[in-house]
């Protein structure tokens, strides 16, 4: 499973060993700003992507709306999965109503159903 984050202050990799998540059947890679977060997302290609919402220089609902102008253009593919993942409960809930699959509270992120 390929996994693309777009965190800028905590090491999500961090955050999901230490929630029991194996890393042994991920393809993890984590953006640390959200330039060119278009670019990454179309060249890595992952299964599952992981937004925050406050990170420079978009936030993880610019990040979601332009990723699903593109989709819909037909210049990227969309990920299976994206999660809202700010440790604003509204901020996720605003990314889930724009098209996110799932929100949920970043130190949280390691209980998701969706890890092997």
């Amino acid at each position: 499973m390929r996994v693309l984050a777009f965190e800028d202050h905590v090491d999500i990799e961090a955050v999901l060993i230490s929630g029991g998540v194996s890393l042994s059947e991920l393809q993890f890679e984590q953006r640390w700003s959200s330039e060119d977060a278009l670019h990454h997302i179309d060249r890595f290609r992952p299964d599952v992507l992981l937004l925050d919402h406050f990170m420079p220089p978009m936030t993880g609902l610019e990040v979601l709306d332009a990723l699903l102008k593109s989709v819909d253009a037909g210049t990227v593919v969309r990920p299976a999965i994206v999660v809202a993942m700010s440790s604003e409960p509204s901020c996720n809930d605003a990314m889930v109503a724009r098209g996110a699959d799932h929100g949920i509270v970043k130190p949280h992120v390691a209980t998701l159903d969706l890890w092997p």
